[in-house]
């Protein structure tokens, strides 16, 4: 590490913490309604000050850089990612830390950037780039010869108290019938109101309510 003073490495080092936490806030912010259990982000602080100065300490030296390549081609990894996405963060941290590393700032903050525009594409743009994530579902069971009857006011109750919601399937057999129901921007207050609403209509009529975004409402 001669090439890099200690106030420079310190520098970089802190550069990478504070770019690695600001990427665990967007996956927070993006993400969280992907509620996996993983908790991926905890471990980005750690990847890009480790990373970071893997690179540093590398870079001024082939030896060692041969050295780490053969070293982690024989390194598996059997943690499963969960989310697709989480691959993209993952990358994004690794970059990230590669641009410290190399004091390429200028490409690093429009990285940042680049990302930050992409993510608000994905979530917040037009359906061109993205479908909204329901915020959950409600299955609602009965008997099959009650649900000929009052399907058509199942439905009307729906759309009434679930504007935003569309019907996924209706399954029937001989003595049942499901009628799925997703949701969007549904707050798990009135979730007792819909449920009382739809006893109200049929006695037999039995519902769960599925939330997709853990934590919320």
């Amino acid at each position: 590490m001669k090439d890099v003073r200690i106030e420079e490495f310190l520098m970089l080092m802190l550069i990478s913490l504070v770019v690695s936490l600001f990427i665990s806030y967007l996956y927070l912010t993006f993400y969280k309604n992907r509620a996996t259990g993983s908790q991926i982000h905890r471990s980005f602080p750690l990847l890009g000050v480790s990373i970071t100065s893997i690179f540093i300490c590398i870079q001024f030296s082939l030896p060692l850089s041969l050295g780490l390549l053969g070293a982690l081609s024989i390194v598996r990894f059997r943690t499963p990612i969960k989310e697709p996405e989480e691959i993209g963060f993952i990358m994004v941290v690794i970059a990230a830390s590669i641009c410290c590393a190399t004091f390429n700032l200028v490409f690093l903050g429009v990285l940042l950037v680049v990302t930050f525009i992409g993510l608000l594409l994905l979530t917040k743009g037009p359906r061109l780039f993205s479908k909204p994530l329901n915020d959950g579902v409600i299955l609602i069971s009965l008997p099959a010869p009650a649900y000929k009857e009052q399907s058509q006011p199942i439905l009307d109750f729906l759309k009434q108290h679930l504007p935003n919601g569309q019907l996924e399937s209706v399954i029937e057999n001989e003595d049942e019938s499901v009628l799925s129901y997703s949701f969007n921007q549904f707050e798990q207050a009135l979730m007792l109101e819909v449920q009382n609403g739809l006893k109200a209509l049929s006695s037999q009529i039995k519902s769960n309510i599925f939330f997709n975004r853990s934590g919320e409402g």
